[in-house]
């Protein structure tokens, strides 16, 4: 059955790769993109280690068709970029996890003069959230809008201020998730230095207003888990020498949020990202992180999470690279009650890619990719350890 598949995925991608006219390139201002992948996993809903799957069926395979338009042009100063793609996934056992997807940007990079730039845009986004905390065989689609504007000012050579908005709304399709329902507003400022070196320091204020419409049920209770949280972050992007450069927005974090214990947590919180590349084919990556998380669960809504991640890419050729990425992610829960192992709220994910990406053609790209995921559960929680194991090959082209 799964050699039946790949001889179809190939027929797909040479069929599109015969069909790119000779005139097609990625100068264009317009594109048609068309695209087709292929998947499996052996733990689709991420069921735990002991516990009976849903239907007795742990694994399952999708197909995932996807079409649509892509516009970028510049004019003069003025970059406008437009995605309009849709896409249909189907399952050979869920069915009922059928769905439409979508994803559409529009965004406008403006520039007026030498001193003033920004960028104002939306997009919309609809995929199948994840299985990995919510213990269901329903079909759960998630639509995220994203609505942003900002600006920034050059006052000075080597000063330059900034301020920006963001709203980010979050729909649930299933009834038992309706809960994570919610509008995210985000403003910030910013003042940064940056030096002749190519370098940037500076300092980020952000104030983030949660709002959940619908409460979450607990036991005979129902919470609301609407927050506020606001930031001091330093933002530095050193570039240390030719090869190596780091990217770190890191500081307080202050966040008020009254289902959570006694409503007020604060602490270190960031994230910093090293790139080196140095002379070869070969370029590594580095991070880590400490920061709030929204989690798509029926038992918590936030949590604060510490992980780290490695990652390498190899340039085989001109045209085929080779990606490896390893990380850790630890997750702290606060607890809205005392109980039996509420000091202890705590679990972990750990996941591994590589992938290898081919371009026969500057439009046309073949991908393949292996995962693996696991969890460690919590008892107190009530969450179990889980494994899973996935394989994906897709192909998309530009016209």
């Amino acid at each position: 059955m799964l050699n039946t598949r790949v001889r179809r995925l190939a027929l797909l991608v040479f069929s599109a790769f015969a069909a790119i006219p000779a005139g097609a390139g990625p100068n264009d201002a317009l594109h048609v993109y068309g695209g087709v992948a292929y998947g499996h996993d052996d733990n689709l809903l991420r069921i735990p280690d002991g516990q009976p799957a849903f239907d007795n069926t742990r694994a399952d395979s999708w197909w995932t068709r996807e079409g649509g338009l892509i516009f970028d042009k510049t004019y003069s100063r003025q970059r406008i970029t437009l995605v309009a793609k849709l896409s249909k996934t189907n399952f050979d056992h869920f069915k009922q996890l059928d769905y439409d997807g979508k994803d559409l940007q529009a965004n406008w990079a403006w520039q007026l003069g030498n001193h003033l730039e920004g960028r104002i845009g939306t997009t919309m986004e609809q995929v199948l959230a994840p299985y990995t905390d919510f213990s269901s065989s329903e079909r759960n689609l998630r639509r995220v809008r994203t609505s942003y504007a900002e600006g920034a000012w050059r006052f000075h050579s080597a000063w330059r201020v900034r301020a920006g908005f963001q709203t980010d709304k979050y729909t649930y399709e299933a009834i038992s998730n309706r809960f994570n329902n919610r509008t995210e507003d985000a403003t910030e400022v910013e003042l940064d230095y940056l030096p002749r070196s190519g370098s940037t320091v500076g300092l980020v204020a952000r104030h983030v207003k949660g709002k959940y419409p619908f409460p979450r049920p607990t036991g005979p209770f129902t919470f609301n888990d609407s927050f506020s949280q606001d930031e001091l972050k330093a933002r530095v992007k050193w570039i240390a020498t030719g090869s190596t450069t780091l990217d770190a927005l890191v500081g307080y974090t202050r966040r008020n949020q009254a289902s959570f214990g006694e409503g007020r947590t604060s602490g270190l919180a960031g994230k910093i990202d090293a790139t080196w590349q140095p002379r070869g084919k070969t370029i590594y990556t580095a991070s880590v992180w400490r920061d709030f998380a929204p989690l798509e669960s029926t038992l918590v809504s936030y949590t604060q999470n510490t992980g780290a991640k490695l990652g390498a890419q190899w340039d085989a050729t001109a045209k085929i690279s080779v990606n490896a990425d390893a990380m850790v992610e630890r997750r702290n829960y606060s607890a809205r009650r005392e109980f039996n192992g509420s000091d202890n709220l705590r679990d972990s994910v750990r996941t591994q890619t590589l992938r290898a990406t081919w371009h026969p053609r500057p439009m046309l790209q073949v991908q393949g990719g292996v995962a693996h995921q696991a969890r460690s559960g919590s008892a107190a929680l009530g969450t179990g350890s889980f494994k899973s194991n996935s394989v994906t090959l897709t192909a998309n082209a530009q016209f």
